[in-house]
């Protein structure tokens, strides 16, 4: 009796076993799947699209076919280099002293709002940046929309930052103080060299993650037919160009918006697949 009990139990925990690894294994096959769909879909109906005038060209006037989006590629590059030079500095900093300087109860506090502020919403945010930006110049411009962006990076990269920065083995922190280096020497020469993959990568994730933003640019940096020339002016950008020739009634702006969308995501894909591979290189130990 004892070993038909023993026999059930076993047969039960197999069963058990065999029902979770297939449902684990038909969720991970859906999503693989909704991927594939997404991008499979995108190139169908923007690959046709996609030329050298799309990358060359400005936007024809409405009615007529052909042009392209040069303009907002270059708006897109833009935004982003000014988000980065606004919000990556930023981020390390305040992740450095989170990971290495603050006591628990600030550290807490600030790990706290910064997942707060991961949260908002990217339209209330754009709401802020038009606030604090564009009404004070009384225009929509570059730097309103990298402001905005920048705000989004912040808090990605400030949890990235500290991540990375506490996975650093403490042995290397003891060693260097060992040899009579400051905290400061010790933290500029030996623990961020040691995580500076890590924080690019998180930088990258950043880009990433702000690229394909519409909502904060409507109201920031708005769009723009023409090239833009400098940074206080209204610039294009491939999310807000999507928007705009999705909703048009023209044919051929919905083919230019598949392809930009395809695009897009092929940027924004690249991106990710470039901080995977660089978190799981090994790291090279400092000096």
């Amino acid at each position: 009796m004892k070993i038909d009990r023993v026999a059930l139990t076993s047969a039960r925990r197999r069963s058990v076993n065999v029902l979770m690894l297939g449902s684990t294994a038909l969720c991970a096959a859906l999503t693989v799947a909704a991927l594939a769909f997404v991008l499979g879909y995108l190139v169908y109906q923007g690959g046709s699209s996609l030329n050298l005038a799309f990358f060359t060209r400005l936007p024809t006037p409405v009615g007529e076919p052909g042009g392209g989006m040069a303009n907002a590629l270059l708006g897109s590059a833009k935004l982003l280099l000014l988000a980065a030079l606004v919000g990556v500095p930023l981020g390390f900093m305040a992740g450095l002293y989170i990971a290495e300087f603050a006591s628990p109860g600030p550290a807490f506090a600030l790990r706290y709002a910064t997942d707060l502020l991961n949260g908002v919403p990217s339209i209330v945010i754009g709401i802020v940046a038009y606030t604090l930006v564009v009404l004070p110049m009384h225009h929509f411009s570059t730097i309103a929309g990298g402001v905005a962006l920048a705000i989004m990076m912040v808090p990605v990269t400030v949890r990235g930052t500290e991540e990375f920065l506490r996975a650093v083995p403490p042995s290397l922190r003891e060693a260097s103080l060992a040899l009579g280096a400051t905290r400061w020497i010790t933290i500029a020469r030996v623990v961020v060299p040691a995580a500076s993959r890590g924080i690019l990568t998180a930088v990258m994730l950043g880009l990433a993650r702000v690229a394909g933003e519409t909502a904060p640019l409507l109201f920031t940096a708005l769009n723009n037919r023409f090239w833009s020339h400098g940074w206080t002016e209204p610039t294009a950008s491939l999310p807000v160009m999507i928007f705009t020739y999705a909703i048009a009634p023209y044919d051929d702006w919905h083919r230019q918006a598949w392809a930009a969308a395809l695009v897009l995501l092929a940027l924004v894909l690249t991106a990710n697949v470039a901080a995977r591979v660089m978190v799981r290189r090994p790291a090279v130990s400092p000096g």
